[in-house]
Formats: structure tokens, C-alpha cells, sequence
């Protein structure tokens, strides 16, 4: 990577592991950034989620291209796109060019579906601006006529549609012949069940419901979606954005099951997330775990300590997984060290990502939202 960056005139820092990764991109601002997944002391989700938090470096466009397939959680977190290891020089060529397109477009396209005439007013003031054209369709079919022609850098749909629902505009997204598929942000007044978000969130990124803070989390959605520079939007625009930021809307509500055995790393836990609105469920087991799984149909997620006495934890992830309803909870582990081959272990179990202990609390709340599931209850 670093060769062909000299080759293609990019001049060009290297990072070897998370925090040297961080620290040089808050530093230095870069045009660009090839993230790996597999970093030796962090989750690369979880500087991927740094990076998109921090108003300094969320406009920085960032490309993964690692071994491990991280690619939905990764593009939901705002990445431009995905190469999987390992790579021909071809396909890094293309990462590149994909790279420079969005560092050389001076205009962002955005494709709002929505019926509601008022609705679609008060969207486009909030979004709009002198880079940003806005095309405003009421149907499906019209929003299905523009894809097959033209590429939108971010797709903004209500599902209640007048010729068909939004959901079934996605599906057919996935199957049509279009230009490309962009990021889709689902704006909708509709109270939606567990089943109907997971058939969402397999096309779109992310699901605001509408309400009185609502705005402010599409403005912080599209914004990032189309890498503005915040430090360039208006006064009011920041700080529509830090007000949407400054609560914790990832946490409310959600129900977390922690299994560790240990009394302690239990209570600190529980302190910690129920301070952040988190309903937190606890198993002393892998068996408690998956009894607990059993019993309570709403588990957002799950933490769960490797070293355990009877059945321990990756063992209790490996039977969770052959579960077909847990198939997609996510699950950390909780790793007494944070070796490679600790990591790789996890991984192969079918946890999501892992932690290194001692906890650092920062970190934890920084990985719960990477993983947490992606509707915004506002």
C-alpha cells in the first residue's frame, strides 16, 4: 500500500496499531485513510467509530482493506467501502481511484423519497447547501427512474410510500439495475418491530425514528455520509450536531447481558451501563448465558468473559451461534490479554470483536457503539 501510494503520488504515513492510528489522523488531518481491521491493540471498528465521533476527522474518508469481514458494521459506521484481503494490485488501484473521486467531487447528490410534501420541505432546509443537489421524488418508481441514471452520494426514505413501501424500494434496489447502491438513511414515523429493523438494516445504514430531536440526528447522519467539513457548516448547523451528539440516544433502552463469573467486574458493569440507561441481565456462566438467551426474547447484546468456571465463554458463544435467532446478536469478548492469538480464538467462535482486561471504560462505550444495533429510538 505504501508503495503504490508513492507511485500514485500520495505522500503518505504509516500507523501500526490503533492509538498510533488515531493520534496521526487527529495530528495531521489527512486527505485519506486505509484502515485495517486486525490492529494489535484495538478493534479497527472501534477507530473507524473514533474517527466518524470526532468533528475534527469525521469528514475524512476512509477505506478498509483487511482479511477479516467486518464490511456492514464498517459501512454503517461510514466507511466508503470495503477490500477484503487478500488483495491484487488492481483492486487496490481501485480503492484508490474511489478515494480520489470522492476527494475530487464538488457536489454532493442526495435522493429524498418522501410523499409529504411539508416533510420534504423541511428535509431539504436542513440538508441543503451550496455543494449539495437535492433531488425530492414522492414514489418508489420515480426514486427507481433516477437510480437506473444517475449516482446519489446518500438516499434519504419515509417507508410509507403511496405506490409501494420503502422496504420493498430497497429490495428492489438490491436486484434492479441501478448505477449504485448509496448509503440509506430510513426517516420514518413508523414504530418498528425487531423483525422489520433487521430487514432494514440489511440496505440501509441507519433507522431514524421522527420526533422532536430527529432533525438534528439526520443532519448528523448526512453529514456524515457526505464527508462535510463540520468546522465549515454554519453555527447553527454545529450546533444542531453537538446537541445530537451530546446524548447517549445509542443506550437508551437497550438490555445488554453480561456473563462473567466475577462479582466485581459484574458490579462495575452494571454501574457503568445502567448509568447509561442499559437494562443490564447477568449470567455467572456460559450456561447462564445461554439459559438467559433463552428466556429473554430482547437481548441487545452480549458481553461475554472468556475464563469461566463450568462452560466458558467461547465455548458458550460457539452453541449461541448455532442458535439461528442469535445468529446476528452481537457478542464481545472480554479477554484476560489481548494476545493475537486470544483475539483470533474469539473471532473463530463467533464473537464480534473482543477487550482486552483490565477494562478501560472509554474503550467499552466506544465498541458498545459500534455494535450496538443500528435504529436510533429519538
Amino acid at each position: 500500500l505504501y508503495d503504490l501510494a508513492h507511485e500514485l503520488q500520495y505522500g503518505c504515513l504509516i500507523a501500526h496499531g490503533a492509538e498510533d492510528g488515531f493520534s496521526l489522523a487527529t495530528q495531521f488531518l489527512p486527505d485519506a485513510i486505509l484502515l485495517d481491521m486486525n490492529l494489535p491493540d484495538r478493534s479497527g471498528l472501534s477507530v473507524l467509530q473514533r474517527l466518524k465521533g470526532n468533528p475534527k476527522t469525521r469528514h475524512i474518508p476512509v477505506h478498509v482493506v483487511s482479511a477479516q469481514e467486518r464490511t456492514e458494521a464498517a459501512l454503517q459506521l461510514g466507511a466508503i467501502g470495503y477490500a477484503i484481503k487478500p488483495t491484487t494490485r488492481e483492486q487496490l488501484k481501485d480503492v484508490f481511484k474511489k478515494l480520489e473521486d470522492k476527494l475530487t467531487q464538488k457536489v454532493k447528490r442526495v435522493l429524498l423519497v418522501e410523499d409529504d410534501a411539508r416533510q420534504r420541505d423541511s428535509v431539504t432546509q436542513l440538508i441543503g447547501d451550496d455543494d449539495v443537489e437535492i433531488t425530492a421524488v414522492e414514489t418508489g418508481a420515480e426514486a427507481l427512474a433516477l437510480l437506473g441514471t444517475t449516482i446519489f452520494d446518500c438516499m434519504i426514505i419515509d417507508l410509507k410510500l403511496p405506490d409501494i413501501q420503502g422496504n420493498e424500494l430497497l429490495r428492489r434496489m438490491s436486484t434492479e439495475d441501478i448505477c449504485s447502491f448509496p448509503p440509506v438513511i430510513v426517516y420514518t414515523g413508523r414504530n418498528l418491530t425487531r423483525e422489520e429493523e433487521t430487514d432494514l438494516l440489511k440496505y440501509s445504514r441507519s433507522i431514524i425514528i421522527k420526533g422532536a430531536r430527529s432533525p438534528e440526528r439526520l443532519l448528523d447522519e448526512v453529514t456524515l455520509f457526505l464527508h462535510k467539513v463540520e468546522s465549515e457548516l454554519s453555527a447553527e448547523r454545529q450546533t444542531m450536531l453537538q446537541t445530537s451528539r451530546s446524548r447517549d440516544r445509542v443506550f437508551e433502552g437497550r438490555k445488554i447481558l453480561v456473563v462473567d463469573d466475577d462479582v466485581r467486574n459484574i458490579f462495575a458493569l452494571t454501574s457503568a451501563l445502567e448509568q447509561k440507561g442499559v437494562q443490564v441481565e447477568v449470567g455467572r456462566n456460559g450456561f447462564e448465558a445461554i439459559s438467559k438467551l433463552d428466556e429473554i426474547s430482547d437481548i441487545d447484546l452480549v458481553l461475554m468473559d472468556v475464563m469461566m468456571p463450568g462452560m466458558d465463554g467461547l465455548e458458550a458463544t460457539r452453541r449461541i451461534r448455532r442458535d439461528p435467532r442469535f445468529q446476528k446478536l452481537p457478542i464481545i469478548a472480554v479477554t484476560a490479554k489481548a494476545m493475537k492469538d486470544d483475539q483470533d480464538q474469539c473471532l473463530a467462535a463467533g464473537t464480534n470483536d473482543y477487550l482486552a482486561k483490565p477494562l478501560d471504560l472509554d474503550r467499552l462505550m466506544s465498541l458498545l457503539r459500534v455494535w450496538m444495533p443500528a435504529l436510533e429510538r429519538v
